[in-house]
């Protein structure tokens, strides 16, 4: 258990919360300490009734059933994975603006869930960090199922594509590919490589609340560059499971 401990408090604190986070609220849900239905986002109860943790927690939880664990585990390892190496390669130093990124990225898909009545928002969210990454990582060779390689920046669209021949659902990669897509896209390719306007920057409270290390400056000057490894695995074990499906509660 020590070396579990130890393992745990290496991972940099805002993806630990994360990641923490991911693992207590689905084991409260499967224990049955809180029924599952008051932790998915609900629409009609978020406006109606003004159940305002729905947000937050359908971001967090994810139904454990014996079809559904593998699954589960396989975007928990992606949190971890492509979190970690966001928040201590392309943001290290800077943890108000990896908050701020989480932040947009998670209101965009929440605002989605609500207009197309969406229950879980875990992989959305999931998946607009790992397309943030692959932006960051574009010529990183990533090696996926079958021995294929190819560069990050096709990672998050060949997810989409095996999720969809495997299982015929790609609904949660698309809109996490197009919200990762949206803050890229806003906060560096708009207004640094095409010349446009600034319409994106993370607020002064947050820099007061998660102040810059090393001496960072507030706000980016220019997309953070990482030097990446020859070669990072996409993930594992996801030749067989439909591992991005979406579904709605009540039956396993």
């Amino acid at each position: 258990m020590s070396e579990i401990g130890d393992w745990f408090r290496t991972i940099p604190l805002i993806t630990r919360s994360w990641f923490a986070g991911s693992i207590v609220v689905p084991l409260i849900g499967k224990l049955g300490l809180i029924n599952p239905m008051n932790l998915v986002l609900a629409p009609q109860l978020f406006f109606n009734k003004f159940h305002l943790w729905r947000p937050v927690t359908s971001t967090l939880y994810f139904p454990i059933y014996p079809n559904t664990g593998f699954l589960y585990l396989v975007n928990l390892y992606f949190l971890y994975h492509y979190s970690t190496r966001l928040e201590t390669g392309a943001f290290d130093g800077r943890p108000a603006d990896y908050v701020f990124m989480l932040t947009f990225n998670w209101l965009c898909i929440v605002i989605v869930g609500l207009l197309m009545d969406m229950q879980l928002l875990m992989i959305p969210l999931i998946m607009s960090v790992l397309y943030v990454w692959a932006q960051f990582n574009k010529d990183t060779i990533v090696s996926f199922w079958f021995g294929t390689r190819f560069k990050a920046h096709y990672l998050p669209w060949v997810i989409l594509g095996f999720n969809f021949i495997i299982g015929g659902s790609f609904l949660n990669e698309l809109i996490g590919n197009l919200v990762g897509h949206l803050y890229y896209f806003l906060m560096f390719k708009y207004p640094i490589d095409l010349g446009g306007r600034a319409f994106l920057s993370t607020p002064e409270f947050l820099y007061r609340l998660f102040p810059n290390r090393r001496g960072g400056v507030s706000g980016f000057g220019a997309p953070p560059t990482r030097r990446a490894a020859p070669q990072e695995q996409a993930g594992f074990g996801m030749g067989r499971y439909n591992w991005g499906q979406g579904f709605r509660l009540g039956g396993e």
